[in-house]
């Protein structure tokens, strides 16, 4: 996995809610792109839940997106 795989992820016109999944099992919801910083390096990201909790993520460690098409997000109901 790339960071360049997660920016077109992000940039993807329609926005398409996904998880970012980790080495180490775990699953981060993306629920809209303004939720996601990217270091600018690359090497980091940082994602954000509605409730202002947020992931730190190594890129290094995403071994891949899940991608659930026709999933509604609330970020974008509002």
């Amino acid at each position: 996995m790339t960071v360049d795989q997660l920016r077109v992820q992000l940039q993807a016109q329609p926005f398409t809610p996904f998880n970012i999944r980790l080495a180490d099992g775990r699953s981060i919801p993306v629920l809209h792109p303004e939720y996601t910083i990217i270091s600018p390096r690359g090497r980091t990201a940082i994602v954000y839940q509605p409730n202002d909790d947020c992931n730190i993520v190594d890129v290094r460690l995403v071994i891949g997106l899940e991608v659930k098409p026709g999933a509604a997000t609330q970020a974008s109901d509002s």
